[in-house]
């Protein structure tokens, strides 16, 4: 009994019940000019994070460089020990990413073995097993506990019967003695079940013996895993310090809305949102977030799938946040009265602009009245003339940025090269124009930022780079080469938003994003 209620006790102990899913450490730093880095710490799976200087989510680390910390290598901080658990491994490479905010980070991460997550498993099944165990042996009990009774009943007759035969009060038959050898070998056969019992009960205790070294071992691994924390977390604060003091560029974003910068500084590498709800048949086509929104009005983002053919557009989805994007959930279809064309279009301050099928016409679709209003772009090429290289019917190509809406397209006058266009404030007639030396069919893609230009062309099958930029406050036009990174070979479209620094790409059918990094002023190239 003694054994059955020591079972009974570890298999209902906490400790055999939890179930260990991924653990995991995080420490960010927020790095803001005058302020010290902090530490949080959150769950799961084995992550210790860095910060220091680097792109958003892919870009390699100078700070951390700087820091002797190279991209591959691990921290010099002490790594704990695989004393207890000789699975234990080595930290993983180091990796850096940077936000739109200027807030940097480098993440270190843990093998999945470092935690021994196998032994809690097997620990927590052993468990089980035993509380079935033991279930199955107090049922046994409850058995043998009414058997020893009736047995016990039974011997007392027998007992009776036998001094009865000794003091010759009874006469014995065969059938007497029959009887009672059968009682004593149904007695005899209940003691072999029960030393079987006994015997299986010492299986248990041994399990339990296993168990309590597992648990013991477990709880010195936290112990000293806690430990080295603690000490790597110190660590990381003081690279936190360093990192602030030594890089001009962390923590000094310019707020959204706003052009206090020297222009882009780079962008990071893509995040894959999703193919389009149509499949991979349908490549071309736009989106991106609502800019210049209304006050009160919430955010909004957009998808304008072109037809098979490459050229028609019929209508555009509204999603009411990119979670319901992402999720493809709770969305408005809008029909577009006499059709658009080409990869161009943009939603600016509750309505959808784009290029009116089959003319050189600006046409703006109000969303809540479904009103539409057109007006002609004075000389512009269409119908595929002068279009970017790649893609097809995109004679007039729409850009939202701080400044305004921008149309960006060739004429004949021109010789193909970019006009660049800017609507008035709620109009469709152009404000004013600027003329560049970029040949628009030697271009990809083109967007604005903050009264720029930047155009794009194809480095690669998997690379872009924005290679020229033109500056409508000052005139001047500047060669650049920022690398950006794609996942398939043609860029359909680009739409910059200012309202969370970010550009959006369509590309053969996917939906991909930018974060847009700037240099802060002051700083030299």
């Amino acid at each position: 009994m003694a054994t059955i209620v020591l079972a009974l006790f570890l298999a209902g102990c906490p400790l055999l019940r939890w179930t260990a899913a991924s653990v995991s450490i995080s420490a960010h730093a927020l790095l803001s000019q005058g302020r010290r880095p902090g530490v949080e710490i959150t769950c799961p799976p084995w992550t210790w994070v860095k910060s220091c200087q680097g792109d958003w989510q892919f870009h390699p680390c100078p700070c951390c460089m700087a820091m002797k910390c190279p991209l591959g290598s691990p921290p010099p901080a002490p790594i704990p020990s695989a004393q207890t658990f000789p699975s234990a491994r080595p930290l993983r490479p180091l990796t850096s990413v940077m936000d739109a905010s200027g807030h940097c980070v480098c993440t270190v991460i843990l093998p999945d073995d470092t935690f021994p997550l196998r032994r809690i498993e097997l620990l927590e099944t052993s468990a089980h097993n035993l509380t079935l165990r033991v279930q199955q042996e107090m049922e046994k009990l409850q058995e043998y506990g009414q058997r020893l009774a009736w047995y016990e009943a039974k011997l007392q007759n027998a007992s009776r019967r036998l001094q009865l035969l000794e003091v010759g009060d009874l006469t014995p038959t065969e059938l007497d003695f029959q009887e009672l050898r059968k009682e004593i070998g149904d007695m005899e056969s209940f003691v072999g079940h029960l030393r079987s019992s006994l015997n299986g009960s010492d299986t248990t205790v041994e399990v339990l013996q296993n168990m309590s070294v597992t648990v013991s071992a477990l709880e010195s691994y936290d112990k000293s895993h806690v430990v080295a924390m603690r000490r790597e977390l110190t660590t990381l604060k003081q690279r936190l310090e360093d990192c602030q003091k030594d890089n001009p560029l962390v923590g000094r974003q310019p707020p959204i809305g706003t052009c206090d910068h020297r222009g882009i500084w780079r962008l990071s590498k893509p995040t894959v949102v999703q193919l389009n709800w149509r499949g991979a048949s349908y490549k071309a086509g736009a989106w991106g977030k609502e800019s210049a929104l209304r006050a009160g009005r919430k955010e909004r983002y957009w998808v304008a799938l072109l037809n098979l053919d490459g050229r028609r557009l019929d209508s555009v989805r509204l999603y009411g946040s990119y979670q319901d994007l992402l999720l493809s959930r709770n969305h408005t279809d809008q029909l577009i009265t006499g059709f658009g064309q080409g990869a161009g279009p943009a939603l600016y301050n509750g309505s959808f602009y784009y290029n009116c099928y089959n003319a050189r016409d600006l046409c703006r679709l109000d969303l809540e009245s479904g009103a539409v209003d057109r007006k002609a772009v004075p000389n512009a090429a269409f119908n595929n003339r002068f279009s970017y290289t790649g893609t097809s019917w995109q004679g007039l190509d729409l850009a939202a940025d701080e400044s305004g809406l921008w149309v960006l397209y060739a004429t004949e006058r021109s010789e193909g090269n970019i006009v660049i266009g800017r609507l008035g404030p709620g109009s469709l007639a152009l404000e004013k124009t600027w003329q560049t030396s970029q040949y628009k069919p030697a271009a990809t893609n083109a967007f604005m930022v903050c009264g720029v230009m930047y155009v794009t062309r194809a480095v690669s099958t998997h690379r872009e780079e924005i290679f020229y930029a033109y500056d409508t406050r000052t005139g001047r036009e500047s060669r650049l080469s920022l690398p950006l990174d794609k996942v398939t070979d043609v860029v359909r479209s680009l739409s910059y938003n200012p309202s969370d620094h970010k550009l959006y790409m369509f590309s053969d059918g996917y939906l991909l994003r930018y974060d847009v990094l700037f240099r802060p002023q002051g700083v030299s190239a």
